[in-house]
């Protein structure tokens, strides 16, 4: 699908759709617990139905309610999870396959696991190593099916801390399925930390309690998260998944780049979510953030240059980039290597999505030298099959001279399927939507 968008400023406000980070995680939980949990979630996207599949496929049942799923949980023999073999299909999910992956081979399943788009070349490493050497047999990485048999052994699991956080809450949320202590010892700086916090949070609404301890071993500072062998996942019953601030930065960079301002509710003011940065990260750059109840506001004023460590909050990298690009001086977001190996090299996408539409912008060690620009100029961006690279374009796009089309726009559906929608409802222009010729 290709979106054509006529530039307009947006304004209004608008509903937070629900944490896609916070829902895997909570649906993982409540399929590992003893007894059936409802969990609220107003929105959903192929990530999160990716990860509902192959819970089903475990064995869980999972059902749709208005309000969000109904899970009821893989169910028990003896003191172990248990089903004979599954096939699972993580789509392009690497929060699917980099949490369930512990997870099955602390089950002890035999499983066949199936990938698309760029996912099968996205890294596994150091976790492959950390899991075979805990008892799991594991096909070589980048294999389709992905085969997964034996059983995983607790103990200690060391993980460097410059590598995707994605990897310790797998362990994580693992343990609770083991007969002994598990410790995920991390080396510092640990990155992206406060998704392992969201991880954290969601054991405990279970019942499960992850000990933290910062110390030193070998002369290398290190994080040590420990969980109990005697430890269970235990239904609360209910649970709510929180909005999501990854996509809604989207809308308060918008608002930073011109316009009446907008207003995102229905957040968590207090999120353990690393993306809520986005605030102090605009009020940097000089716009005028405001809280009011569960609402976050934007308002832009004018955009100043700085320099920015993103290495805890590498999602925002592409709406702040659009906002630095039409600001005054030179930007600099630093410690995002990571993103090279997200759904696209998000660095090189980035790059050539804002200079695709008039920016300055290049790449330099691990992160982006942006010189701002007064306007942008317009053109043709290839989404490059990335759903951040899509919206990013979207709304640089209200401070072009001319249109931007968008190729290949439906990628939006990895996480925000009615993203366009809710660009018109804030006043946005699309002017048409058509399938893209082969």
């Amino acid at each position: 699908m290709d979106v054509n968008i006529i530039p307009h400023e947006l304004t209004g406000s608008i509903n937070a759709i629900s944490s896609k980070s916070v829902a895997h995680r909570l649906l993982i939980c409540a399929s590992l617990a003893d007894k059936p949990c409802t969990i609220a979630c107003t929105t959903t996207s192929a990530d999160i139905m990716a990860t509902v599949s192959c819970l089903c496929e475990l064995g869980a049942r999972i059902t749709r309610t208005q309000t969000g799923f109904r899970v009821v949980p893989i169910k028990q023999r003896g003191c172990h999870f248990w089903t004979p073999r599954a096939k699972l299909d993580c789509r392009e999910s690497g929060s699917t396959l980099r949490f369930l992956l512990p997870v099955i081979c602390a089950l002890g399943n035999n499983a066949a696991i199936s990938m698309s788009g760029k996912l099968p070349q996205r890294p596994l490493s150091p976790l492959y190593e950390q899991l075979i050497a805990a008892g799991a047999d594991l096909s070589p990485q980048g294999t389709v099916p992905f085969m997964v048999s034996g059983s995983m052994r607790a103990g200690i699991f060391r993980i460097p801390g410059n590598v995707s956080s994605q990897y310790i809450s797998g362990l994580l949320m693992a343990a609770p399925l083991l007969t002994d202590t598990l410790q995920v010892v991390v080396t510092e700086p640990v990155e992206s930390r406060p998704y392992v916090q969201l991880t954290i949070n969601a054991m405990k609404q279970f019942g499960v309690a992850v000990y933290t301890e910062q110390t030193v071993e070998f002369d290398q500072k290190v994080t040590i998260y420990t969980v109990d062998g005697s430890s269970r996942y235990s239904s609360p019953e209910s649970v709510y998944v929180e909005g999501d601030w990854s996509n809604s930065a989207f809308w308060l960079c918008a608002a930073a780049l011109g316009g009446a301002g907008i207003a995102v509710s229905q957040l968590n003011l207090s999120s353990a979510q690393g993306d809520r940065a986005i605030m102090a990260a605009l009020a940097r750059f000089g716009a005028r953030i405001s809280r009011k109840g569960s609402s976050a506001i934007a308002l832009a004023d004018h955009i100043d240059g700085c320099v920015l460590d993103v290495a805890d909050f590498p999602d925002l990298v592409p709406p702040l980039a659009a906002v630095a690009a039409l600001g005054t001086g030179t930007t600099q977001l630093i410690g995002a290597g990571r993103l090279r190996l997200k759904e696209s090299d998000r660095l090189q996408t980035v790059c050539n999505g804002l200079n695709a539409l008039g920016a300055h912008i290049r790449i330099q060690d691990d992160g982006l030298i942006i010189e701002g620009v007064p306007q942008l100029a317009g053109g043709v961006v290839d989404a490059a099959n990335d759903h951040r690279i899509a919206m990013m374009a979207a709304i640089a796009a209200t401070r072009c001279t001319n249109n931007v089309l968008i190729r290949g726009a439906q990628c939006v559906n990895k996480s925000y399927p009615h993203f366009f929608e809710d660009y018109v409802q804030l006043g946005g222009t699309i002017e048409k939507l058509e399938e893209a010729q082969d």
